[in-house]
């Protein structure tokens, strides 16, 4: 990893040297704009909406358009004369309990690096953290803006964790919020079922990007020169569309717990059901067992008969 910043973490009279470093990585596929015919890159040129000339980079200035119709135009001489006490400082403000800070005000994430001789004074303040269980809210100026952030741990090493600042966070504002939603018991137990049956423990490595997998592999196709492509089978659309709250949350609840393995009564209900039929059976054979005696015992009967007659016969001739 490459340090993109460097500079110390300051609070109280202790100073920690440290470089920054970038935590997080994105993995998007990134195109180019590119002529369909030959693929040749798809250029433009940095033209003056005004009197339609081609202007160079020294020649760019920032400029913010006003309400009236008004442009204030900034150079980079104007930025440098702003105020930026935290250019190379991270200035803890204040160590708060981590529960405080809501999630949705967290952006990006980079780790910190002890520098130098910086190591114990870093462990230091490492332990200090995990210790009471607290978070460091400071303020730090990266690429020239001022920025809110939060000084935290993460596997022993300590992560700047940029914030938003309170007015760059929307407040909700939707009419459903003032509907007055009566939810009966069996509908809470239902849902709370609902939660307990696919709780699990979090492990970030069973989820992947299936849509940025099967990109790749396109590109990877098209990469052989082949312009046909297999279609994956369409999934079932969900209309969202929820027409028995308590159907969908018992259905839910089952096939979670089949999912799982957990099988329900209905198993338990069918093995009895066999067994009964097995005992049953039995009941059967007694009769067929009678069957066979009373023609053996006829056919005694008859073979015991016709000797008699045979042996009478004989003594009349």
């Amino acid at each position: 990893m490459r340090a993109i910043w460097k500079g110390a973490v300051s609070f109280g009279l202790v100073s920690i040297p440290v470089k920054l470093f970038s935590a997080t990585e994105e993995h998007d596929i990134r195109f180019h704009q590119v002529h369909r015919e030959d693929g040749g890159r798809i250029k433009y040129k940095r033209t003056c909406s005004v009197d339609g000339q081609e202007v160079s980079y020294d020649q760019i200035a920032k400029g913010l358009e006003l309400d009236n119709g008004e442009t204030v135009i900034l150079t980079d001489e104007d930025f440098a004369q702003l105020p930026l006490k935290t250019s190379r400082e991270i200035d803890v403000l204040e160590f708060v309990p981590d529960s405080q800070v809501d999630p949705v005000m967290y952006a990006k994430t980079y780790y910190l690096e002890p520098e130098g001789k910086a190591t114990k004074p870093y462990v230091l303040l490492r332990e200090a953290l995990k210790s009471t269980d607290r978070v460091a809210i400071v303020k730090v100026a990266l690429r020239q803006r001022e920025s809110l952030a939060a000084l935290r741990v993460r596997d022993d090493v300590i992560v700047l964790q940029m914030l938003l600042w309170p007015d760059e966070v929307r407040q909700p504002d939707f009419g459903f919020l003032d509907d007055d939603v009566q939810l009966r018991p069996q509908e809470r137990q239902m849902a709370s079922s609902l939660v307990e049956s696919m709780a699990g423990d979090f492990d970030p490595n069973e989820f992947h990007d299936e849509y940025r997998e099967a990109l790749q592999a396109l590109i990877e196709t098209k990469e052989g020169r082949a312009e046909t492509v297999e279609t994956p089978g369409a999934k079932t659309e969900r209309t969202g569309q929820v027409v028995d709250l308590m159907s969908a949350l018992r259905a839910s609840v089952e096939r979670a717990k089949s999912g799982r393995g957990e099988e329900a009564a209905a198993p338990a209900r069918k093995t009895a059901a066999k067994k009964t039929t097995a005992e049953k059976a039995p009941a059967k054979k007694t009769t067929a067992e009678k069957t066979p005696a009373k023609k053996a015992a006829a056919k005694k009967t008859t073979a015991k008969k016709t000797p008699a007659k045979k042996a009478a016969a004989k003594r009349t001739a």
